[in-house]
């Protein structure tokens, strides 16, 4: 156990004068969100001594449980908000000089991540992070706590109501820049808001990558549009919000990764109409391994494979579908890509055409 709860922090000075040695230490833990059995092993006690500890803390604070002795411990400094340094590995260029705007950023395309500056900031543990997805999901809504509270525990909330707690945490850790005394989550009667002005979110730069290579293909700039699904699939780091827990979660990770599969798609259909098989091939090898269920993915990657005059492999991508199917969903192939399928095997036969883009 790394954390240390022995020593207080000098502006706990109001809570030593309450509370003996011990159980401040306790109260260092809990505000930690370590649980009784971590507590004792940390401090070397037995798991009866620090549940009494931890009721004569809530007796002479005179607090009314865990959560409310979570946020006197943020409240009186006993715990602050904890900072690491980026990792050296992180080849996040830092944002140009002449660029003003938001200083923290928040990305969602991946593991969920926050940074300001160049300092990658610790977000607790995985359900406050959880919360904290929900809120950057709906940027500049309010969001209740009971939405909040449905959103990470779904069906099985915990006893106590531990959204007001991950919040504060939240609010006290993010900032609106180096210094500042806002936080980037607003508070009101209704709710938890994050502030859009104050965030740099992955998503909002995905929409606009997005829109960028709609007004391309709108003004029939094909190479544009192409390089715009470049830059907007480029900001995927990975599955999104990964290993993040609850129901929004799951279903935010579900329709981000389908979006990711259908902007690779765009993207592929693009390229086989400027002629460029061989990058739209190896554009549709990856989603086709992201998505082995795909049949649109894996119709345009045969057609491309076999347009190169690789009609083995576009057969070999036919029987992988087909296994697939099979084994996992219990289905066969669909008509348009067996229609493609019977096409290739025809000796000399080519796809009709190349494949209509729009705008979706």
């Amino acid at each position: 156990m790394s954390l240390s709860f022995a020593s207080p922090t000098p502006s706990a000075s109001a809570a030593r004068r309450s509370l003996s040695a011990r159980q401040l230490a306790v109260l260092r833990a809990v505000g930690h969100g370590l649980n009784d059995q971590e507590i004792a092993s940390a401090l070397g006690l037995s798991g009866d001594t620090v549940t009494r500890h931890v009721r004569a803390v809530l007796d002479v604070l005179g607090l009314r449980d865990r959560c409310a002795a979570i946020v006197y411990a943020f409240d009186h400094g006993i715990v602050t908000p904890r900072h690491r340094a980026a990792p050296a590995r992180d080849t996040v260029a830092p944002r140009p000089a002449e660029v003003t705007g938001p200083r923290l950023e928040l990305g969602l395309l991946g593991p969920l991540h926050a940074r300001s500056g160049s300092t990658t900031l610790d977000l607790g543990p995985l359900r406050q992070q959880a919360v904290l997805a929900a809120l950057a999901s709906r940027c500049d809504h309010t969001v209740s706590s009971a939405t909040l509270l449905a959103d990470v525990w779904g069906t099985e909330p915990p006893l106590g109501n531990v959204v007001p707690v991950y919040v504060y945490r939240l609010r006290r850790g993010l900032r609106c820049g180096n210094g500042a005394a806002e936080s980037v989550i607003a508070r009101d009667r209704c709710g938890y808001r994050l502030l859009g002005a104050d965030v740099r979110l992955d998503t909002t730069r995905l929409d606009a990558a997005v829109a960028e290579a709609g007004a391309a293909l709108r003004a029939g700039d094909l190479a544009t549009a192409v390089a715009e699904y470049s830059r907007a699939l480029g900001l995927f780091r990975g599955e999104p919000l990964a290993g993040l827990p609850g129901p929004f979660a799951e279903l935010e990770r579900f329709r981000l990764t389908e979006r990711r599969g259908a902007l690779s798609q765009r993207k592929a259909e693009l390229q086989l109409s400027l002629g460029r098989q061989a990058e739209a091939v190896d554009e549709l090898q990856s989603s086709a391994a992201l998505f082995p269920h795909s049949e649109p993915v894996v119709t345009l990657l045969m057609r491309a494979l076999h347009e190169q005059g690789r009609s083995a492999d576009a057969l070999a991508a036919f029987t992988r579908l087909r296994r697939a199917l099979a084994t996992d969903l219990g289905v066969e192939p669909g008509t348009a890509v067996r229609r493609l399928h019977r096409a290739i095997l025809r000796d000399g036969a080519r796809p009709a055409g190349p494949t209509r883009c729009g705008v979706r």
